[in-house]
């Protein structure tokens, strides 16, 4: 089945009318330093692959097999719902990767806009649910400048065939895993861990907007 098939089935039986056309919040990682850690540290470093589109995905972009720009676009929307929200940084990085991780294995159309914004919509949903303890409606969600406005159970369906690429795997080992742990490694006495996870907060968000400009 192609991407178009999947994404004519979520719409199936629809009403046509459903669609129409800087600062972060504080966080914390802690964590306890028991003996073994380090070996807990290269144990996430290896799961962390698995989280992860192919390697050939950048490459994908570059040679516009694979929109960038529609991309850049999705994951800016997603970087304001998180601001707007208040979410943890975490929630738009696991945003981004499920996205990342669906578009790699299924691809996108590059003719019509409402098929990745309701991607983009699905994967914050899903991201908000693992992460965060007050989680907006959906039609709340589609907030700060979305496209299309899409009916909850239309987002549901999608869900469900994201969950369905991605293998239910949505506990994604990712940077913010190793933020505590390093930045106590950097400053064990714990007087500049603060400044350290915002530094480090900011260039990873920063990366998963810009990473396909390489």
């Amino acid at each position: 089945m192609s991407i178009s098939d999947c994404f004519s089935d979520l719409l199936c039986g629809e009403d046509s009318g459903i669609l129409s056309g800087d600062d972060q919040p504080e966080c914390s990682y802690d964590f306890d330093y028991s003996s073994d850690f380090d070996d807990s540290i290269a144990e996430f470093i290896e799961q962390e692959r698995k989280f992860v589109p192919g390697i050939d995905y950048v490459e994908r972009f570059q040679s516009q097999v694979l929109d960038a720009s529609a991309r850049e676009e999705s994951v800016a929307w997603i970087l304001k719902v998180q601001r707007f929200y208040g979410f943890q940084p975490l929630t738009a990085y696991l945003s981004v990767n499920y996205l990342d991780r669906f578009i790699y294995c299924r691809g996108f159309p590059v003719a019509n806009g409402w098929p990745l914004q309701l991607l983009s919509v699905a994967c914050l949903s899903l991201a908000a649910k693992m992460e965060e303890t007050l989680v907006p409606s959906i039609l709340d969600l589609q907030v700060e400048g979305a496209k299309y406005i899409f009916e909850p159970k239309t987002i549901r369906r999608m869900e469900f065939l994201v969950l369905s690429v991605l293998d239910w795997r949505l506990r994604s080992v990712t940077p913010f895993s190793f933020i505590g742990f390093f930045s106590h490694k950097i400053d064990p006495s714990g007087t500049y861990t603060g400044f350290l996870i915002s530094r480090a907060t900011q260039i990873i968000l920063s990366n998963i907007q810009g990473s396909m400009n390489i």
